[in-house]
């Protein structure tokens, strides 16, 4: 115990829960994220123009690129991806 008879050996500036510092551990906890196959998921952005699988597309170009008749079916306005970002996207529950 110190002399004023507490038992807080800590800062005397030192307030709050050490919860409440944010850490990389901690980053993103109690905030919406994108669900997986999302446009900005982890998965379905693989597909987007700046992913390994869409950006491959764009390298090839012609009918893969993002304007092409086969490309174009997989932007979330096509109808592969808009089927899949209605279906599977959006937002997941808050993280605790």
């Amino acid at each position: 115990m110190s002399s004023h008879g507490s038992s807080n050996t800590g800062s005397e500036t030192a307030t709050g829960m050490s919860s409440a510092t944010r850490t990389p551990a901690t980053a993103g906890i109690g905030e919406d994220k994108p669900k997986m196959f999302d446009a900005k998921g982890s998965i379905g952005k693989q597909f987007t123009e700046e992913g390994a699988i869409g950006g491959a597309a764009q390298k090839i170009g012609g009918p893969l690129d993002k304007e092409g008749i086969v490309g174009k079916q997989f932007t979330t306005e096509g109808s592969i991806g808009g089927s899949v970002q209605s279906a599977l996207g959006g937002q997941s529950k808050r993280s605790n």
